[in-house]
């Protein structure tokens, strides 16, 4: 299927916009896209060099008996110090650098010559000094290939900042004392050689004595120049301004609403985009929006844009352009066919099939024929031990069903992290959720039992809107203590009675590589695609792949694949660990302390909840 390129693309577009397509035609036009990867490890070899030579003092490139051999004593090991030091904070910016980032590029052009005179004053290393000037003349005539502006900030960067840098400092500091073994006083145990370094990296004198006063002070300030690199990195992280996390305003919810108002029913995944923990671009026009979130240097969107299909087009160049801007890697996680092909042709990326959705329609569906027998077995096994469902509009929820929902939702999560990115929306009777459909499960008491008034809320599904005729399941948990069959029986309840509300179509679960499990397990299958389903398999162990398939196959649905688009399968391993962070499989955050529950959660706070009712 084709569609048409609207033609806002053409039209005059806003100030900031115009700017970023020059952004964009500048670096486009530059032919050298592997230079600032070569300048970053040329920068960190430089950087390792730097401290090397700080560290071991004999291992030297080149030697010349100049002026600077006639240098005070000390100002060679302040040298030896500041070397150290300007290695240190290469190596640290040397990653950033290969991500074109124009912060670093200011900050290497600033070391390099200080590396360089460094290098002359105590080991009259000609060569080095040569190398660290012809790399900073490079950086100098390629500067517009570091555009990039700096990632998200968050402070929680400065306390991992502190412990890997300071443990790195404590290692690379034990090896200066090490080194030095054979101008120390005594035999110094490991735990006193940690102390001194402990002491050093703050300044301080260790336990340690040493029969040279110029191997002390040498050792003294190579330790406090780790330190001071410590310390001084830590703080520009904690004091820089800081910069909200990913949100969704309220005003830009309001427009992506009306866009899904209008539009809705072209994806399934369209009201995920309402996350508000994604930011969202739209198109000049203002008629298409497309919500992402930046998670470890990757753009990261979802699903198809949301609007207009004639403004897509317009929506994708802003944000290739923002990508572009920052450095990113752009991404898209689960767009469908139509999507997957306006990516590839406006943005130049690639796509790779992710895994099918499936999709039941409720006119159609039954419980009756061989196909359905298992499941229509395992329904009714479940009601004879008591259970019934009710399915309703969260509207209609009283204020207490929806405390009660969402506590439960919550408390058999299993984890403390709230799962989901692309599928997920991450709460539940929020202000605007009111069309949101819920499926609760309820088991009465035992015949001949006491009716104790307990909570007899035992399972619960959750849909949002698709269109107007259309709702997309985002969250299913249940009672872990509950009868199996229980998410059979809510599943059945829905796709029965959520015709009654209007609703035709009803997505179900995502099932990754499902067409992969489904043609490795028929017969005549190829060695290779019995290989990539084994290995499917075996990572179902840890992941739900093969679960989710089947689960999803019970209910004879239709099978919409969707893709992920990419710009290079170089790219892919960067993107998936970014996924799986976007998706929490994967946390390395900080925890963070004094949130509120709600804030990862699904419970809205009271005074949501007290303006929802």
């Amino acid at each position: 299927m084709s569609v048409p390129v609207s033609a806002e693309s053409t039209n005059e577009q806003h100030p900031r916009r115009r700017g970023l397509q020059t952004l964009r035609t500048q670096a486009a036009a530059v032919p050298r896209a592997w230079l600032p990867g070569a300048v970053g490890y040329a920068c960190l070899a430089i950087g390792v060099i730097d401290i090397i030579c700080a560290i071991f003092p004999k291992l030297r490139l080149t030697k010349m008996h100049t002026w600077a051999g006639h240098l005070p004593g000390g100002t060679t090991t302040l040298a030896a110090a500041g070397t150290l030091m300007v290695g240190m904070l290469l190596v640290l910016l040397a990653h950033a650098l290969r991500r074109r980032k124009q912060r670093a590029w200011r900050a290497v052009c600033v070391l390099l010559p200080i590396s360089a005179v460094l290098h002359l004053v105590r080991w009259h290393q000609v060569g080095q000094a040569a190398i660290s000037l012809a790399l900073l003349a490079v950086m100098l005539v390629h500067r517009r290939e570091f555009y990039a502006k700096a990632d998200p900030r968050t402070r929680w960067r400065a306390v991992a900042n502190l412990l890997v840098l300071g443990t790195v400092s404590v290692g690379l500091g034990l090896v200066i004392v090490s080194v030095r073994w054979k101008a120390e006083i005594g035999d110094p145990s490991f735990f006193e050689r940690l102390q001194h370094v402990g002491y050093g990296l703050l300044g301080f004198e260790g336990p340690i004595k040493y029969t040279s006063e110029r191997i002390s002070d040498l050792v003294a300030y190579s330790l406090g120049g780790l330190g001071l690199v410590t310390a001084l990195t830590t703080a520009y992280l904690a004091l820089r301004p800081e910069k909200p996390e990913p949100e969704l305003t309220p005003e830009d919810e309001v427009k992506v609403r009306d866009l899904l108002a209008r539009h809705g029913a072209r994806d399934s995944l369209g009201y995920f985009a309402l996350r508000r923990d994604k930011s969202v671009l739209f198109s000049p026009s203002g008629k298409a929006a497309i919500s992402y979130r930046v998670v470890s240097g990757v753009m990261l969107a979802s699903g198809d844009p949301v609007g207009d299909v004639e403004a897509w087009p317009g929506a994708i160049k802003v944000f290739m352009a923002e990508a572009r801007e920052h450095a990113w890697v752009p991404a898209v996680m689960g767009c469908s066919e139509v999507g997957g092909e306006v990516w590839t042709r406006e943005a130049g990326l690639d796509a790779l099939e992710l895994g099918d959705e499936a999709i039941v329609d409720t006119t159609t569906f039954s419980l009756s024929g061989r196909a359905m027998r298992n499941v229509r077995q395992m329904v009714k096994r479940i009601e004879r031990n008591g259970y019934s469902c009710k399915v309703r509009r969260v509207g209609d929820l009283t204020l207490e069903e929806k405390r009660q929902i969402a506590d439960a939702a919550a408390r058999w999560r299993g984890t403390d992290t709230e799962r989901g990115f692309s599928m997920a929306l991450g709460r539940f009777g929020d202000v605007g959720d009111d069309e949101c459909v819920v499926v609760t499960a309820h088991k009465a008491p035992e015949e001949g039992a006491a009716d104790t008034g307990a909570d007899d809320l035992k399972a619960v599904l959750h849909f949002v809107p698709w269109g107007a005729d259309g709702i997309s399941l985002e969250l299913m948990r249940r009672d872990r203590e509950a009868d199996p069959g229980l998410n059979e029986l809510l599943i059945v309840a829905a796709l029965q009675e959520v015709g009654a509300l209007g609703v035709r179509r009803v997505s179900l679960n995502f099932a990754m590589f499902r067409s992969a499990l489904a043609r490795g397990e028929r017969i005549g299958a190829g060695p290779v695609l019995r290989a990539w389903r084994g290995l499917l398999v075996f990572l179902s162990r840890w992941f739900q792949i093969e679960s989710l398939y089947k689960f999803n196959a019970k209910f004879q649905p239709e099978w919409e694949p969707r893709f992920l688009v990419y710009p290079a399968t170089r790219d892919l391993p960067r993107i998936g660990f970014a996924a799986m962070q976007a998706e929490a499989f994967i946390t390395l955050g900080m925890p963070r302390f004094g949130r509120k529950r709600q804030r990862q959660g699904l419970m809205p706070d009271a005074a949501t909840l007290d303006r929802a009712a």
